[in-house]
């Protein structure tokens, strides 16, 4: 079981509730190749002691009636990258989630192990490219991930009618804080170490995986050692600081600070500025290479 979200990010605070996804191996089965070795009886009971210990610590209940407390097998995670279904059966953002902000609850040599059958999914080009890989398929699968947040968010805030538009503007504000990094840290160290190395190597990958976004963009700046790039990634980390502070609080307390018209308006104006940083950074990072364009177009 591993941990996403605020947790997985290493930031929850009081009022986080608990992003979990459950995966495990599959049976040495010729016949039966994707039976999972967490058979369904014990599926259930699994959740059902998740949802009376997380009643327990008093978090707050799992989201859409614990609609996305789901299982998935490695292999299945594996071979539905790319697939048609990917997104239909959750397993694509379980797989993204996995390398961009998961924190393993149990079983940390599964969590290890499932991450490298991953990431060589990924790298599956890596033998015949070594001297100059560039990692677009994750790339343009993180990418994918971004938009597909985007979208859902649309979907997702259009219409309501119970504080439409105070909650529309949390969720924004997390979409543009938070969401936003967890995808770019991850391709302002892959962006990097390619500039750097003309190659990404499984290494390299890995390293990033197991870092929190902030301690990719911290990372990346220190690599990097240049003036240009400091002078952004500073009021970046402090904008996100800001909005620890302002998504630390509970739900009714930010309600009324985005239902408050001067407040709102400011931290609209905190979320686009990161943003606009976020984008600068990539470009600085990138300095136009090859594989800063394949992110662009």
């Amino acid at each position: 079981m591993y941990a996403t979200g605020s947790f997985g990010r290493a930031e929850a605070s009081a009022h986080s509730d608990i992003d979990l996804f459950i995966v495990s191996l599959s049976e040495a089965e010729p016949d039966r190749p994707d039976r999972s070795r967490l058979y369904k009886l014990d599926e259930i009971l699994l959740k059902a002691e998740l949802i009376r210990a997380t009643k327990d610590l008093k978090f707050p209940p799992f989201s859409q009636d614990g609609r996305f407390l789901q299982h998935h097998t490695a292999r299945k995670l594996i071979q539905s990258t790319g697939d048609q279904y990917d997104d239909a059966e959750n397993t694509f953002t379980a797989r993204l989630l996995l390398l961009l902000e998961s924190r393993p609850l149990t079983a940390s040599s599964v969590h290890s192990k499932v991450i490298d059958d991953v990431i060589a999914k990924y790298w599956g080009e890596f033998p015949t490219h070594a001297d100059s890989f560039m990692p677009a398929y994750l790339a343009n699968d993180i990418l994918r991930y971004w938009r597909t947040l985007c979208l859902n968010y649309e979907a997702s805030t259009a219409g309501k009618t119970i504080n439409p538009d105070a909650k529309r503007k949390i969720k924004n504000y997390k979409l543009k804080h938070s969401r936003m990094l967890t995808c770019y840290s991850a391709l302002f160290v892959l962006l990097h170490v390619f500039a750097k190395n003309g190659t990404v190597t499984v290494p390299d990958v890995q390293t990033m995986v197991y870092q929190t976004p902030i301690q990719r963009i911290e990372w990346v700046a220190m690599e990097a050692k240049g003036d240009d790039l400091a002078s952004v990634i500073q009021p970046l980390l402090e904008l996100y600081e800001r909005f620890l502070v302002v998504t630390g609080t509970s739900e009714q307390e930010q309600i009324e600070s985005f239902s408050d018209n001067v407040q709102a308006a400011k931290l609209r104006e905190e979320r686009s500025k990161f943003g606009d940083l976020v984008c600068k950074a990539l470009y600085l990072i990138g300095q136009n290479n090859s594989f800063y364009r394949r992110l662009v177009v």
